[in-house]
């Protein structure tokens, strides 16, 4: 039904809020109807604190409208005790007459669990309302229980020409800027969205990139450095490969273990390569500048179509999704 779809929508719109907050937990929101009217509405809003259920409920001025209620929510109650209650708990204790799910939570501790809790408890319940909005919504969440690894995003910026970097002289240093300045604060956005952010030894050497949140407020990524930095510590929180060589599966492995849902590959070329040959993406993301380099280090080359692209300022973004 419509009003289901307008509903569930302000519920995806709400649990976006809490981006860069809440993982490892999933993005959630929740919206309460009665009689046609919204009387509450809420969102997951940081790790450990209360569930959009709890903040929507309330939210609600008047609780004994609550029996007579219909509350929409992203992704299926939780039925376990985790840093909170489970929110079954919760709407079964305030007797909500209606349950509208968009999707099931694959994760073991639920999947299904929540849904078979409210029903016995005689509560109404319709799944899979914009079922795949609501996938999409957790895709970061769903990659990591599912696949046993992080969602994966390679980034790079590359001139018109198809160039990463210019032709360096040996230990040469400094950054090539290739995007223009307005980009930054975009890519800025795109770190805080994730749990990590990788770069190659080599490209931490010669570029010396912070990895940080620092054009919009917000929390930066756990640092990774693939490869032997020769022992110099940064603050970075954790550099892979000083005793030995990861395959790219072993590296997921490490990386799944530190409890990270995602993570933005930055670079360089020979990191970003072994990414794709061994298909372990989900994401690219290509921003492409508008000078020429002509000679210099060649960004990887996709044999697919873009999913999406769009110009941002005077940069061109590309967005492709592994399928």
């Amino acid at each position: 039904m419509m009003e289901d779809s307008f509903y569930m929508k302000r519920c995806i719109h709400l649990a976006k809020l809490g981006q860069g907050n809440v993982a490892p937990n999933p993005l959630v929101g929740a919206v309460i109807i009665f009689n046609n009217k919204i009387i509450g509405e809420g969102y997951h809003e940081k790790y450990g604190e209360a569930h959009a259920e709890v903040n929507a409920v309330n939210s609600v001025k008047d609780k004994t409208l609550l029996a007579e209620s219909t509350i929409y929510v992203c992704l299926e109650p939780c039925a376990h005790f985790g840093k909170t209650p489970p929110c079954s708990d919760l709407i079964i204790q305030h007797k909500i007459k209606n349950v509208v799910i968009g999707c099931i939570d694959s994760y073991s501790e639920v999947a299904g669990k929540g849904v078979a809790k409210l029903k016995a408890a005689g509560i109404n319940v319709r799944t899979g309302v914009l079922e795949k909005e609501c996938l999409e919504l957790n895709k970061r969440f769903f990659t990591y229980h599912n696949k046993k690894r992080p969602y994966v995003i390679l980034k790079w910026a590359e001139s018109i020409d198809g160039f990463m970097d210019i032709e360096r002289e040996q230990n040469q240093e400094g950054v090539h800027w290739i995007s223009q300045a307005e980009t930054k604060q975009m890519v800025h956005k795109w770190r805080n969205e994730e749990n990590g952010i990788a770069v190659g030894a080599n490209t931490f050497l010669t570029d010396h990139p912070k990895l940080t949140v620092r054009e919009i407020e917000g929390n930066s990524p756990t640092r990774f450095i693939i490869g032997n930095i020769g022992g110099q510590k940064n603050n970075y929180e954790f550099n892979i490969g000083n005793d030995k060589r990861l395959t790219v599966h072993e590296l997921m492995d490490e990386i799944y273990k530190q409890n990270i849902q995602s993570i933005l590959i930055e670079g360089g070329a020979s990191i970003l390569n072994q990414f794709l040959k061994a298909k372990i993406w989900d994401e690219v993301r290509i921003i492409r500048g508008v000078n020429k380099i002509s000679k210099g280090l060649k960004s990887p080359k996709l044999d697919i179509k873009p999913t999406e692209e769009y110009s941002y300022g005077k940069d061109f973004i590309q967005i492709y999704l592994n399928d």
